[in-house]
This record gives C-alpha cells, structure tokens and sequence, in this order.
C-alpha cells in the first residue's frame, strides 16, 4: 500500500492541513485503516479505491471515521492527478456524506461539497468558558460555530479543550470578520483526537454559508487562523460550497502492511 503524505490547501510545505493518502486496489480491513490513521498522527488518512469511473473514498481521524472531510478529499485529488492518472481534470467521489466532485486547474483543487445549514443557538456561559472569550453568536449544524468580535480575537484564544469536549457539536469553529480576508476561523476537534484541524474544509461548509449570508455575496476569500495557516477560496451557491487551495507533496513510502 502507498501511502502519500500532502500538505493541502497550501501553497508551499509546511503551511496548510498536512493528510495521509493510501491508494489501494480494495479495501482493507476497517480497524487496520483506524490503526495506520492512528499510527500517522494526522487528522486525516484518505483510502481511496477505484470503482468504475469514480473513487470510493473514506476518511478516518485518529479518533475514528468521519463523513466529510474537505482537506484530505483535495489532498486524495491532488495525488490522483499527479501519481495515478496523471493529467486528469476530474474526479468524482462516492463517500459517507454522499458524491463530491473535484476539480484541478493549474495546480488548483476545486472541491464541490455540501453547505450546512446552521441554525442560530442561544449563547451559553459553557460555550464562553471553552473559548475563553466573549461571544457574540452561534450557530449548530453537525458541528457549532461561535462568532467572536473580530479577527485579534480568534487568533489569541486560548482554547480549553476538555470544556470544548463537552459542548454540543462534533467540532467548533471560532470565526470573526478579518482585515485582510473575508473571515478568519480555527477549529477544534478534540472529540476526534485532534486538537486544533489546521485547516478544515468541512468547517468552511458550515462557515462560508453563515459570513456569505452576512456579507450579502457568494465568493470569500477565507483563511484558517492556526499556527500552519492556509487559504481557501469559497463560493456558496444553490446549497453546495465550493473549496478551491492548492497542494504540496512533503512525502511517498510504501507501507509495511501484510
């Protein structure tokens, strides 16, 4: 089994959500994908096997398998293109949160995934307790989004990550408006075993569709405020958001696997 290793939403090594990509001719055993998903420490492994013309696709985090992953589907795209069918533009994908295509130009990665809806929730004293700070609304979808006063504070939140466990949602996001992007966000998923997601495409599933609303327009440039960092470059329109970064290589071995 090769197994890629893709810094994505990135535009050089080092910056953006670093994913582990196994292409594989079937499908292994599920608990030996949670223990190479464990065993790489990221907080996402794509496996991926070709099925006709599309890609069954499936994502495990340290912590188990979750039903949409944005930065590991571009990441599975960005290894397609370059080592598996090199030259090829497009690339659907059968997964648990249901057919998502992507699409590559010029070392850009469109990803076409499902917007959340999220429904405004009242503010609690646990949700300001986790994050360490004032906020300002919030929102529930699969995971919560808390809004924050501006940009300063998202960055300097110090977040606390068992409170964070005992919150409603899968993961929270902490957004604000941003100087130099539309909106800045981080992430956390300490329920997945990752403490802070670098960059998480799914989040801006549910982010993108909350600060388009606010803004009154449908693409924003976007940028996940962790210590890696990364861009994403967003359009919300008739129930879907598309994700478009770009990907870098950091490395490709063989799995010992018998």
């Amino acid at each position: 089994m090769r197994c890629y290793h893709v810094d994505a939403f990135a535009e050089r090594l080092f910056e953006g959500n670093p994913a582990a990509v196994c292409v594989m001719d079937s499908w292994p055993d599920g608990a030996l994908m949670q223990a190479i998903a464990v065993e790489n420490n990221l907080s996402e492994t794509a496996f991926t096997v070709r099925e006709g013309e599309k890609w069954r696709l499936r994502w495990f985090t340290p912590g188990g398998e979750i039903d949409l992953c944005g930065h590991a589907t571009l990441a599975t795209a960005f290894v397609l293109a370059n080592f598996t069918q090199p030259g090829a533009e497009r690339f659907v994908f059968d997964t648990m949160g249901g057919e998502l295509r992507v699409e590559a130009r010029g070392g850009v990665y469109e990803l076409d995934f499902p917007a959340y809806a999220p429904e405004r929730v009242p503010v609690t004293p646990e949700m300001e307790r986790a994050i360490g700070r004032p906020v300002r609304a919030a929102w529930m979808a699969r995971d919560l989004v808390c809004e924050l006063a501006d940009e300063q504070a998202v960055r300097s939140a110090a977040v606390d990550l068992e409170r964070v466990r005992a919150l409603d949602g899968l993961l929270l996001h902490i957004t604000a408006p941003g100087a130099e992007y539309d909106c800045v966000t981080r992430s956390f998923a300490p329920k997945l075993s990752v403490p802070e997601d670098p960059v998480c495409g799914s989040g801006h599933c549910h982010v993108a569709p909350i600060w388009a609303d606010r803004l009154g327009r449908a693409r924003l440039r976007a940028r996940q405020a962790s210590k890696r960092g990364g861009t994403l470059l967003c359009t919300v329109e008739n129930g879907r958001v598309k994700l478009a970064g770009g990907a870098v290589l950091y490395s490709s071995a063989e799995l010992n696997i018998r």
